[in-house]
């Protein structure tokens, strides 16, 4: 029997979509009940690469284990008409596919409002660790990505903005850590800890929210940003200690991939240099 090349062929084998959709609910059911526990002073596991973009002088890729992925490119120092020390701009985006489940409006008001606050808040976090005194009448660049919003995303935007803004040359006193964390609405003391690294569903149901920016090889804090129902001031205390830690573990990891693309750069260039001679 001939073939119709004019139609696609389909599998050999089939099932019923109401197998899928009842798998897909399945999910949905795991995602609305308690979350299993776990150790609220674990890190979920960090994968972070620089110098991925060849179209800008500086990029970086953080992907947390909750599943939030971010790409930044950085670029500068820019020429600027306005006097004074150099000025970071800022901007934050969300991909379309980075949520899931349904999504407003692309580009509507609220997630627009929504970007604008995230890209002032990376802004405050970076600009401490960026040596602006060194670029006078100049600007540097940088934008943050969200391909994937697992929880975190706002903390993982910083460490990886600050890692493109180094593989970019960039002078900065040091490289930005962020780490997040929420607690959980419980009324016992036991459970009502705060727990570093949340996923998306934990970070939805949280009582409180903090994203902590730090400067570890200074052991100074660049910004602190949150809310919420956080309990008496030891509680927050308790949360700043914890984030501090998280933070200072996280950057051999961060380093350590700077120290890569540096290498990764400077045998491109012997190659390069051995090919013309």
């Amino acid at each position: 029997m001939p073939l119709d090349h004019r139609r696609l062929c389909g599998p050999e084998e089939s099932q019923p979509p109401a197998l899928w959709a009842a798998l897909a609910a399945g999910d949905e059911d795991e995602e609305g009940g308690e979350a299993a526990p776990r150790d609220p002073c674990s890190l979920r596991p960090l994968f972070a690469r620089a110098g991925l973009l060849s179209q800008a002088q500086g990029s970086a890729y953080v992907e947390l284990g909750s599943g939030t992925k971010v790409l930044c490119a950085a670029w500068g120092p820019r020429e600027s008409a306005e006097p004074g020390p150099g000025r970071l701009l800022c901007e934050f985006r969300r991909a379309p596919f980075a949520g899931r489940g349904a999504r407003g409006r692309p580009g509507g008001l609220a997630e627009r409002e929504a970007e604008r606050e995230a890209a002032a808040a990376l802004r405050e976090a970076l600009e401490p660790a960026v040596r602006l005194g060194r670029y006078p009448r100049a600007r540097l660049a940088v934008s943050a990505l969200l391909l994937q919003d697992g929880g975190s995303a706002l903390a993982a935007a910083v460490s990886a903005a600050a890692l493109a803004l180094a593989d970019a040359g960039v002078e900065m006193f040091d490289l930005a850590v962020g780490c997040a964390l929420c607690r959980p609405p419980s009324a016992s003391a036991a459970a009502s800890a705060w727990m570093l690294q949340p996923a998306e569903p934990e970070e939805r149901r949280a009582a409180a929210r903090l994203t902590l920016a730090l400067l570890p090889a200074l052991n100074q804090v660049s910004a602190v940003l949150g809310g919420g129902q956080g309990g008496p001031p030891e509680d927050w205390a308790q949360a700043l200690r914890l984030g501090l830690d998280g933070c200072h573990r996280q950057y051999p990891v961060l380093r350590q991939s700077l120290l890569r693309a540096a290498q990764r750069r400077d045998a491109a260039a012997a190659a390069a240099a051995a090919s013309v001679a």
